[in-house]
């Protein structure tokens, strides 16, 4: 990382705000722990869909940008997200991978929500969700550059310069891109595919822990050449607890 930068990026949220609201906490503190720097947060994209409270996380990060520097990166379910307040086809694909639970997190009741129509279903969404949320969310981020390495949602397509990539690849790449074992021009720092673990590869950083399914949300600490995992935990109580690991000194 550049001399005197701390880069704290942070992988698929999917409307978990508890996690959230702890791992900010936790780097907040991480932060003021450590000698000074210029620190910048990165969310790696996919905020919304899936968890209970997409419009709290959305609610969230707006405040996170307003307080301290922040990237944010447009993941697939964002451009779901936002294709579906006009394209019905895309409507339905965004409801079938999660879009019913941040629909009804902008307050729809369930019963509502079970006996709309499509086109009812998008004019409700065109009322509930505001369109400060949709213009705070239409302007996030395709990638972000920081020293050696590059901040995407899903990955880059193998082979093919950074100016060159299209915006299909960096938010839904997959198999062409985690079966890719040879150097990229970056290292890249990704979410999208899933792992119980952060998954470090020569090559990529996957810090996509599954938090709507798991209850593990990670950040990924970067500073000089070191790197360090944050997780926010949630047992099964419910109790949510910090967990820090050194992946590099």
């Amino acid at each position: 990382m550049p001399a005197g930068t701390r880069y704290y990026a942070v992988g698929d949220i999917h409307g978990q705000r508890a996690l959230f609201d702890a791992l900010l906490d936790a780097i907040a503190q991480d932060d003021t722990a450590r000698t000074p720097a210029d620190t910048r947060i990165v969310l790696l994209g996919d905020l919304v869909d899936r968890g209970p409270d997409s419009a709290g996380v959305i609610a969230r990060a707006r405040q996170l940008q307003a307080e301290r520097p922040t990237t944010l990166l447009a993941g697939n379910h964002e451009e779901m997200f936002l294709s579906a307040f006009e394209d019905t086809g895309m409507l339905r694909h965004f409801l079938r991978h999660g879009g019913r639970e941040t629909v009804m997190s902008y307050g729809v009741k369930r019963k509502e929500y079970d006996n709309a129509t499509l086109d009812e279903l998008q004019d409700i969404m065109h009322k509930v969700i505001p369109e400060e949320d949709r213009a705070f969310v239409a302007a996030f981020d395709t990638h972000h550059l920081a020293g050696d390495y590059l901040f995407v949602h899903a990955g880059i397509a193998p082979g093919v310069p950074l100016e060159q990539q299209k915006r299909h690849h960096l938010m839904w790449i997959r198999e062409e891109f985690i079966t890719y074992d040879a150097p990229h021009e970056h290292m890249i720092v990704h979410g999208h595919t899933i792992s119980a673990e952060v998954d470090a590869r020569a090559n990529r950083i996957g810090i996509d822990t599954g938090a709507y399914n798991t209850g593990r949300l990670t950040a990924l600490a970067l500073e000089g050449t070191s790197r360090r995992t944050i997780q926010a935990v949630r047992g099964e109580d419910g109790t949510i607890t910090i967990e820090t690991e050194t992946l590099c000194p």
